[in-house]
């Protein structure tokens, strides 16, 4: 996903002095470019910010007009007048924004339809596994092994063990590989883990299937896309229900 470019950004990039011309122009070059000296840290200096800047550039606006470009950081540093006024270049940067913010937007909205229907299907094969139960809300799970310990409620210290991952497999967390539990109340997590959670018993390990709006919904998390449906085992450790 593109990532935003600000007023300031570009600021900055004015200290990308040796910054390459277009595509068309770049061979008739390359031999002059070849040539430039690295000898004295100033230059080294000045390269390696250009090198950095050019990467985060080359990310960020694939089609960058390089030779407008040089010829802002030109007119910069040899004190001529811009040849847009300060009113034209911020009218450009927010153009570029907006339509970057739109890009975005398009791509997250099109990411959650594609997640939700995947979330669906796998959700409805999965409800016709054997010991798979489903409940009111849409939350599914299977018991793996059976604990008599006692029940937590929403307002429980539960300790707890556990691994998630996406419906392709990726593990996105998981207190197995760090080695050690957590803790936490049960009303600080998603709905879908609060819901399990008053399910099980202390001793119990299930495998819990988390529909998108019982878990991040169309925001998002880190690694967890709009709308993903989220699956994850489950030991609970200990319950240490809350003295008054």
């Amino acid at each position: 996903m593109n990532k935003l470019v600000s007023a300031a950004t570009f600021g900055a990039l004015l200290a990308l002095a040796g910054c390459s011309d277009s595509s068309d122009q770049a061979a008739q070059q390359s031999q002059q470019q070849d040539d430039v000296a690295l000898d004295s840290d100033a230059q080294k200096l000045g390269y390696s910010i250009g090198m950095t800047m050019a990467h985060n550039l080359q990310e960020t606006v694939p089609n960058l007009e390089l030779d407008a470009f040089k010829q802002a950081i030109d007119d910069v540093y040899a004190g001529r007048d811009p040849k847009l006024s300060e009113q034209d270049a911020e009218a450009a940067l927010t153009q570029f924004q907006q339509q970057q913010v739109t890009q975005q937007q398009q791509q997250q909205q099109q990411a959650a339809e594609e997640n939700q229907r995947a979330g669906e299907a796998f959700l409805a094969d999965n409800a016709e596994q054997e010991g798979v139960q489903t409940t009111a809300s849409g939350l599914q799970y299977k018991v793996i092994e059976s604990g008599d310990g006692p029940q937590p409620n929403a307002e429980d210290t539960v300790q707890v063990n556990y691994e998630g991952t996406l419906l392709d497999g990726t593990v996105f967390d998981s207190s197995f590989e760090r080695g050690e539990p957590v803790t936490f109340k049960v009303n600080e997590v998603i709905q879908g883990w609060q819901e399990a959670l008053q399910l099980m018993h202390e001793g119990d390990e299930w495998m819990v299937y988390v529909p998108a709006n019982l878990a991040y919904g169309p925001a998002g998390v880190g690694p967890i896309g709009p709308n993903e449906t989220l699956s994850f085992r489950v030991q609970l450790l200990k319950v240490n229900p809350d003295t008054p």
